[in-house]
């Protein structure tokens, strides 16, 4: 039986999806060979493997972090919202169906034997397996045919972890009464608590630690502090709390609509780490003034997305921005609504509407998924300030149950390689001052997002920058300054320790 350890949390966003990363990146620092693991993730953030299978994004990173590639198994069921009671089930990789809360929690007991089988067949490929768990172990309404957190924790045989978030407040509460609330043989589980996200002080923490010990018998291993790492999120919770709000001025500003089914902002995270760029997230058309790029981005509900657009009048200001010669890209979701007609009988289920008109493009929603790694280049010859990002080679990926075909008065934007055949993707106008495409990722290339900020800053009047971020390498220190504050903050030692003696208790 190899190694395993899983983190679980006092509520949904305590940060256990950045500490299962800094823990992969230790373990593999340290020459093991390890994975992450998650039964069951609730995102709209998803990326594909090289096979072509859609898993969340949180476990691609924590794979990155351990330096192992992205597998499906790893997180073998993702749940993706559609709305406020469905969502749609992928499974292994696959759509499988859509189906609402209810229906969803009495289909959970047959997803058992496939979850189980994931995790064992990682089991036997890796030295230590990290797990990550969702919402709360507590949620004593949903035990009973729990995957995700003591439920899989029992199927993995494995020790967990609990981590509690000090910044949301009352967290020695919260402490106690997950444990409290737990069953006689999860709480057995139970090895640890990190506290995450101190702020202060930690010296002001210690009378509170010594009397959360004794009340539960179980240790804390450290308390994190508030560290400003830049990785990427697991869904839009990171939004909601105004994670992105950045308040400074760079020279260049882009807004990105935070659109109610918002899916792989991730895409924008590159942007977002480069020098001279503010990325800022709006729901407000007054947070539009002054910006030097709008993006549209993907979504999980295209027409409704639209719809409430138009209801708010961001609809209405984006128009009013392309009037005044602002640029505008879309991606996926975005790239649609740029379109004539949006034709959605599969997702939305809401018809035929207009689109923003500002492509001439038509866009017919299928029950099938296009799921896919691919290579990519820009167009040869993309006009107006887009000039500088021709003819760049770029690697991203397709997640998207639509196609669109041009009319007229619009070229495509990239040319894909699938198959050996070079294939049209996306559009641009005529102007360049409207771009959208289906490909996921396109900032991660260095060179291509380089040449878009220096488009912009030249229709400003400023000099182009010569260096960029290396966005591979940057993600990379990332990882690496994580773990060295939990090295310098948890007792890794300590965890190395619960492994081994959980894993000997149970041989």
């Amino acid at each position: 039986m190899k190694q395993a350890i899983m983190l679980q949390g006092t509520a949904s966003d305590v940060g256990k999806s950045v500490l299962a990363a800094g823990l992969c990146r230790i373990f593999h620092q340290d020459g093991w060979r390890t994975a992450p693991f998650k039964s069951q993730n609730m995102a709209l953030n998803s990326g594909i493997t090289p096979e072509g299978k859609e898993m969340g994004r949180a476990q691609i990173f924590q794979a990155e972090a351990a330096g192992v590639v992205p597998d499906v198994r790893m997180n073998p069921v993702l749940l993706k919202p559609t709305s406020d009671s469905k969502a749609q089930v992928v499974l292994m990789g696959q759509v499988a169906c859509n189906m609402d809360a209810v229906s969803y929690h009495e289909y959970k007991p047959r997803l058992r034997e496939q979850v189980t089988a994931a995790y064992n067949s990682l089991a036997q490929e890796y030295d230590v397996l990290v797990l990550e768990g969702a919402g709360s172990p507590a949620e004593i309404n949903l035990r009973d045919r729990d995957i995700v957190n003591m439920g899989m924790a029992e199927m993995a045989g494995c020790p967990v972890i609990l981590v509690a978030d000090i910044d949301r407040g009352g967290v020695f509460a919260s402490i106690y009464g997950t444990l409290a609330l737990l069953q006689e043989h999860e709480r057995w589980r139970v090895k640890g608590v990190i506290i995450n996200k101190f702020r202060g002080d930690v010296a002001l923490l210690h009378s509170g630690i010594e009397q959360i010990e004794s009340l539960t018998g179980v240790p804390v291993l450290g308390v994190m502090p508030w560290l400003d790492v830049d990785l990427e999120d697991e869904d839009g919770v990171a939004l909601q709390r105004g994670k992105y709000l950045h308040t400074e001025k760079r020279d260049i500003e882009i807004a990105v609509l935070h659109l109610p089914h918002i899916s792989n902002f991730t895409d924008f995270n590159a942007l977002a780490a480069q020098p001279d760029v503010r990325v800022r997230y709006v729901r407000h058309p007054e947070e539009l003034d002054g910006v030097d790029l709008v993006i549209l981005p993907g979504s999980k509900n295209t027409l409704g997305d639209l719809s409430w657009m138009r209801e708010h009048a961001l609809a209405q200001k984006v128009l009013e921005l392309h009037r005044c010669r602002v640029p505008i890209i879309g991606i996926c979701g975005g790239y649609q609504m740029l379109g004539d007609t949006i034709i959605d009988e599969v997702e939305s289920g809401l018809g035929t509407l207009p689109g923003l008109g500002l492509l001439n493009t038509v866009t017919q929603f299928a029950s099938s998924k296009t799921t896919t790694l691919v290579a990519a280049e820009t167009a040869a010859s993309l006009p107006g300030w887009l000039a500088q990002a021709s003819g760049i080679a770029l690697r991203g990926y397709e997640i998207h149950m639509g196609e669109t075909q041009l009319t007229s008065d619009c070229r495509p934007a990239l040319l894909l390689q699938k198959n050996g055949e070079s294939i049209a993707d996306g559009a641009v106008s005529d102007d360049g001052l409207v771009f959208g495409t289906y490909l996921h990722g396109l900032f991660d290339s260095n060179t291509f997002t380089r040449a878009v900020v220096n488009g912009l800053r030249a229709r400003k009047g400023l000099a182009a920058l010569t260096s960029t971020i290396d966005y591979a390498s940057y993600k990379s220190q990332q990882f690496d300054i994580l773990a060295a504050a939990m090295r310098q903050n948890i007792d890794i030692e300590k965890v190395y320790q619960v492994m081994r003696e959980h894993q000997e208790a149970t041989a």
